[in-house]
């Protein structure tokens, strides 16, 4: 328990908090943002054009998504295949300390020129201490829906990153269990609840949750919520200021969470997101939760499981279930970048149809891309099913701002919760005490 507490305490520091306030603060000491280099002045970017002749250029490309890099240098080949000046070099590192290496980079001035971003706030935080490109004139941004481009814009209103893909919020289940097991897919809690019952009583775990990594407990309520709270008119209430987070569906929402704590694996809140992966994959468990991004990792490991996902839960028989969706990272042009040029010619490639097919084809994803096609059934179930019905994924769009972010407030409170350190009504009252402190309801 005291290594539970201890992670807990940890936790509510938070790397990305102590990023954040170093980047704000570097800024504001030096009272202006990094100076460009020749071809980046003003930190308008135009339109690339042809490559740029000369001697051969290295792009540096920081990222924290490790377990792409096979994907990505498959995809980067295609670029330089076109563009032989230019190399690029496709630097990942671990999602827990990225946020930590990308200040220390932005800060020094050198290191990097294109760096993925975090969405929403994490990208409206460095664009506005002015380590950005803005991107709004580069060819292919203005294709992108407006909404995606919000996922990258700076308070200013201005473009700083090119949106990857559309992440969904769902609920993975292995469908050779269920079958075996005579259960179907729930649509409401109440069927959920009998379906997790069944299968605690036959030895299977019935979700592979983790905990040790708080945002994972974001995500799993967000798929769960609609099943309290509805969708979109319910959220609009909330942004509006008609309701709270101290509201009676919000707090059932959150008891719901509680009450999932006994179809968890024992000890969840300590256990890593691997280890809950392979008892998934390995047919341990039923049902796992966590971004559809996750769909090309089980496919690796398990290329034969029969998978199927399941959007939400229904407030009721034949109600709707939304799936809950967000733009997940995008990319964006360090404004002291020695080779600002080439750099746009990336990015050009970044915003094409091409990569956004070559990405969805490699990585299984939704791509941001319009006009792209996704080649695996299960993207293409995840993408018709956003286009009947779609919520945000609420906490990050909309609440990822305050110091420290309300969404990071909310999921350690739940850790708290789990943990026996806060209530159900304690979570709630937390979460809206930290809204308060930043939030201005939309007119």
């Amino acid at each position: 328990m005291e290594n539970v507490e201890e992670i807990f305490a940890m936790k509510k520091v938070g790397v990305w908090l102590f990023s954040l306030l170093l980047v704000f603060f570097l800024a504001a000491c030096s009272g202006s943002p990094p100076a460009t280099t020749s071809g980046g002045e003003g930190g308008t970017a135009q339109p690339a054009g042809d490559s740029p002749k000369g001697e051969q250029v290295e792009l540096t490309m920081y990222s924290w998504r490790a377990e792409d890099k096979e994907a990505y240098n498959k995809i980067i080949a295609q670029f330089e295949a076109q563009h032989p000046n230019i190399k690029v070099k496709f630097k990942p590192f671990k999602s827990t300390e990225y946020n930590t290496i990308l200040t220390n980079t932005l800060t020094s001035g050198t290191g990097v020129d294109i760096l993925q971003l975090r969405p929403y706030q994490g990208a409206a935080s460095i664009a506005d201490a002015g380590y950005l490109m803005p991107l709004d004139d580069l060819k292919g941004v203005s294709d992108i829906p407006q909404a995606y481009l919000d996922a990258a814009r700076g308070s200013d209103g201005k473009v700083y990153g090119v949106p990857l893909s559309i992440n969904s919020a769902v609920i993975f289940y292995n469908k050779k269990l269920f079958e075996e097991n005579g259960l179907e897919a729930p649509q409401t809690w109440d069927e959920f609840i009998q379906v997790c019952n069944a299968l605690k009583q036959k030895g299977i775990i019935p979700i592979a949750q983790s905990g040790k990594a708080a945002y994972l407990l974001s995500i799993t309520h967000s798929v769960f919520a609609p099943s309290s709270i509805g969708g979109n008119e319910y959220i609009e209430k909330l942004i509006k200021g008609e309701i709270n987070f101290k509201d009676a569906a919000f707090i059932d929402s959150i008891k719901k969470m509680k009450e999932m704590e006994q179809y968890f694996p024992q000890d969840f809140i300590a256990l890593d997101d691997k280890d809950v992966q392979a008892l998934f994959y390995t047919g341990k468990a039923a049902m796992y939760i966590n971004g559809s991004y996750r769909l090309e990792t089980f496919e690796k490991h398990n290329p034969d499981m029969p998978l199927d996902v399941i959007p939400s839960l229904a407030k009721e028989k034949g109600g709707d279930t939304p799936i809950v969706n967000w733009v997940d990272g995008s990319y964006g042009i360090f404004k002291s970048t020695k080779h600002p040029e080439e750099a746009k010619l990336f990015m050009e490639f970044l915003a094409s149809k091409e990569f956004g097919q070559l990405f969805s084809d490699e990585l299984n994803r939704f791509s941001a891309i319009p006009g792209v096609v996704p080649k695996n059934p299960l993207v293409q179930k995840m993408t018709q099913l956003s286009e009947k019905s779609m919520v945000p994924f609420l906490m990050l769009v909309h609440f990822g701002d305050g110091t420290p972010t309300t969404k990071t407030l909310f999921e350690n409170s739940l850790q708290g919760m789990y943990i026996n350190k806060l209530t159900v009504d304690q979570v709630a009252e937390e979460t809206q005490a930290s809204a308060d402190k930043w939030f201005k309801p939309a007119k």
